[in-house]
């Protein structure tokens, strides 16, 4: 669940819900040492709800009257990855199919998004061993919609995992594509496992509404900026940094994260 706590909105109570359940089968079709092709289907399941002051109501494209969204789909994806000691590729394609069944959304009619759709997803990544420790990563995410989708389906683009220096999930858009490249190179490093990189970035990203009435005013986002990465092992990663706008966005309140910073901390006991 999460709550909105950016004034003025934080004096509406505004709250959401939302749940994910998914089951998955993949099958490698191709299999060596160095490279495997995988296929596999995921039957998923998500809903959420909305509400202001305590009162279920409509916010998001798509939902009912009571502000539920139920989406059904299923999902066929294929895989590709090759590695060898200097580089590795990696490569996802996946065509999700929307189920109307059951309780899921239907707007029939209404001309908003619905259970009913066709998209597909293409992600890359391609990391390269330069000198020991010292890392070229790039990566890329392309979205296509034959429809307009609701939230639950969109793309997100800015934060973390995209464009960073800006909001998370800045541009939340039917299409969309990403693309990232990023070297560490090694500062600190020794036998117990530790290993600190300084991180150079470029990101860029852009998004767009399937109809012309739902165009974003700023679709189009960039970043160049330093991040600071600290692992410890498998154990412990820890990522801080900052990203400079290229394309600046105005916002109604300059946070941390608007301000371009980020941090992360992932903790891997087993």
């Amino acid at each position: 669940s999460s709550e909105v706590i950016e004034p003025p909105f934080d004096d509406i109570d505004i709250d959401s819900e939302s749940r994910f359940y998914e089951i998955t089968l993949r099958q490698p079709v191709f299999q060596t040492p160095t490279e495997e092709v995988a296929i596999g289907i995921i039957g998923s399941r998500q809903e959420s709800e909305t509400s202001i002051l305590d009162t279920p109501f409509p916010l998001s494209a798509g939902a009912d009257d009571e502000g539920r969204t139920r989406i059904n789909a299923i999902r066929l994806f294929q895989e590709w990855t090759k590695r060898s000691e200097q580089q590795v590729l990696a490569a996802r394609s996946q065509f999700s199919i929307g189920i109307s069944s059951g309780d899921t959304t239907i707007n029939s009619g209404r001309g908003e998004p619905d259970s009913n759709f066709f998209a597909w997803r293409g992600q890359g990544q391609w990391v390269r061993l330069l000198a020991p420790n010292t890392i070229l990563l790039i990566r890329g995410d392309v979205q296509l919609a034959d429809r307009s989708l609701v939230p639950l389906e969109q793309i997100g683009i800015g934060g973390l995992e995209s464009v960073r220096g800006y909001r998370q999930d800045l541009i939340l858009s039917d299409n969309g594509a990403f693309i990232s490249a990023e070297l560490r190179l090694p500062i600190i490093q020794n036998d117990s496992g530790t290993l600190v990189q300084l991180t150079p970035f470029l990101d860029f990203g852009t998004g767009w509404n399937k109809e012309d009435e739902n165009d974003i005013d700023d679709n189009t986002i960039a970043s160049i900026g330093l991040g600071l990465r600290w692992q410890q092992g498998d154990l412990l990663e820890a990522n801080i940094g900052w990203g400079l706008q290229l394309v600046p966005v105005d916002t109604r309140d300059r946070t941390l994260q608007e301000d371009g910073f980020y941090f992360s901390v992932i903790f891997r006991p087993f």
